[in-house]
């Protein structure tokens, strides 16, 4: 008897990279939300990072994602994906993708923070992910036109289908009606990126629902390290633009010589570190949010008045015109920015193939939390590792042979729904209690609001998304207020500094009967 597919729910770069590897040898369906390329992959300015330079080595790269990581990457894992990026890279230049290059035709690399050497591949100085997801989005269509791959578009997974030994054997999905259907599956790949859909300011795009997280932990997966919210530094905050919500300001400015100030000129970053506006993004961040809080206002401001306009038109064509459009030229005058939601480094517990610890259940890219990221991503590590990630999957995929799987038994805890109407007190209160900084008191009054929102069953799309972010939004907080202390993204203002007890992870389950969250610990792995 065949087995059935192997089901892929997400199209970033993680979930068409793993397609492109199981094509031709797994039946293959992917499953997207929205259509093929849509996602966080297209939205990302700043680039690829991959050692490439003579100047530059694994083991720098290494050291300077661990040191990002504050204490929290497992080193092993952190080199698979340092000695497997330059690869990843040529894959993609083989697919057709165009990168930037000099004169003698490498690749023109960019610095961003927290990065001791050049190594930021791009395409089109600012527009990178926008390539990425071209390129592969474009593979794709193709061997989905040789039937190689089924596409299911405008189509949300709603619920893992487990089989009577806890393994999945299928996925609960609906349409944009609320129809809901069972679809077979021989494994089930997660690759549904972020959360940033929680916060009022983000970078992330609608589809950034934690639809995947949130369905992982109702199969019983393992979380890990949810609390690890990356806030980006500079989300385009022009009070004027009725609608913007995630004009993301790339980080490779800093790296051409921008620099924060406040509206009398004083410097944000001076004193505070020792790369100053080159630092990591959760201190730069968090060093904002404080500098906000001593003198007021609601967004400081990037000036990168001293780069050359044709160096703007060069490298940041994208940024230039985004400001532009809303009555700012940075060529002239400051950027107004401020902090908005932009990654998530925790997530489902993966290894750099995918497995987690549901049988059949992988999870790939942002979803997952394989220990590349820590407890703050390092700058342009995140499309890599989706690269990295989504082609190791479906390696492992294809040397699997799965056992067929006996009667279905449902799902595990089913997903419930919120009224549309709640969903905007979730975000009101996770952008109060749960952003760049925390406390005790402000998380108890989140969980509180939390837990006073009405559940439903889902008959739409939309409800469905709502009570996703909900679930996301309990996990999050039980992590945050278990974390007493300051560490990566993750800050408290009643605790901070960083606590060397606490160099550990957090990792959560729901309870099968009662659906309620369960807290343990972790040790990270050593060297």
């Amino acid at each position: 008897m065949t087995p059935p597919p192997v089901v892929i729910i997400g199209s970033g770069a993680a979930g068409l990279s793993a397609a492109l590897m199981l094509a031709g040898r797994r039946a293959v369906t992917l499953i997207t939300k929205g259509e093929i390329g849509d996602g966080a992959t297209a939205w990302a300015q700043g680039g690829l990072a991959a050692v490439s330079a003579a100047n530059d080595s694994y083991a720098a790269h290494v050291a300077d994602t661990l040191v990002a990581g504050a204490g929290l990457c497992e080193e092993d894992i952190v080199s698979q994906l340092v000695s497997a990026a330059p690869e990843a890279i040529a894959r993609l230049v083989g697919l057709g993708a165009t990168f930037d290059r000099t004169a003698d035709g490498s690749f023109d690399l960019g610095l961003e923070g927290g990065h001791s050497a050049r190594r930021i591949v791009h395409a089109g100085g600012d527009a990178s992910g926008a390539e990425v997801a071209r390129t592969l989005a474009a593979a794709v269509r193709r061997v989905a036109d040789d039937g190689q791959i089924a596409i299911l578009e405008h189509t949300w997974a709603v619920d893992a289908i487990l089989d009577a030994r806890g393994a999945v054997a299928g996925v609960r999905v609906m349409d944009r009606a609320g129809r809901t259907d069972d679809l077979a599956a021989s494994a089930l790949v997660l690759a549904t990126g972020g959360i940033g859909q929680l916060w009022q300011a983000t970078t992330n795009p609608g589809t950034a629902t934690g639809d995947g997280l949130a369905l992982a932990a109702r199969a019983g997966a393992v979380l890990r390290d949810v609390e690890f919210v990356q806030f980006h530094p500079t989300l385009l905050a022009v009070p004027t633009h009725v609608g913007d919500r995630g004009v993301l300001v790339t980080e490779a400015l800093r790296g051409e010589g921008a620099v924060l100030v406040d509206d009398e000129g004083r410097r944000v970053m001076v004193g505070v570190h020792p790369l100053a506006d080159l630092a990591p993004r959760d201190v730069v961040s968090a060093a904002m949010h404080e500098h906000l809080q001593r003198y007021g206002g609601s967004y400081l401001y990037l000036d990168g008045t001293a780069i050359d306009e044709q160096t703007w038109q060069r490298h940041f064509p994208t940024v230039l015109q985004l400001c532009r459009e809303r009555g700012v030229d940075p060529v002239t005058e400051p950027i107004p920015v401020r902090p908005g939601a932009h990654y998530h480094c925790g997530g489902v517990s993966a290894d750099l193939t995918g497995r987690t610890s549901v049988e059949g259940l992988f999870a790939i890219g942002e979803v997952a939390c394989t220990g590349v990221q820590g407890a703050n991503r390092l700058a342009s590590n995140s499309v890599t590792e989706a690269l990295v990630a989504g082609h190791a999957c479906g390696q492992a995929l294809c040397a699997d042979r799965p056992q067929m799987t006996g009667p279905l038994t449902d799902v595990r805890v089913p997903a419930s729904g919120v009224r549309a109407s709640a969903r905007e007190r979730i975000v009101a209160a996770m952008s109060e209690y749960a952003a760049v900084s925390r406390n005790a008191a402000g998380l108890a009054t989140l969980e509180g609001i939390l837990a006073a929102i009405q559940r439903v069953t889902p008959a739409d799309p939309a409800a469905l998304e709502a009570g996703n972010l909900l679930l996301v939004a309990e996990l999050i907080a039980a992590a945050a207020v278990r974390r007493e202390e300051s560490r990566g993204c993750h800050r408290r203002s009643d605790y901070p500094q960083s606590d060397p007890a606490w160099q550990q992870h957090i990792d959560l389950r729901l309870a099968t009967e009662t659906g309620r969250i369960t807290v343990m610990t972790h040790a990270v792995e050593a060297a």
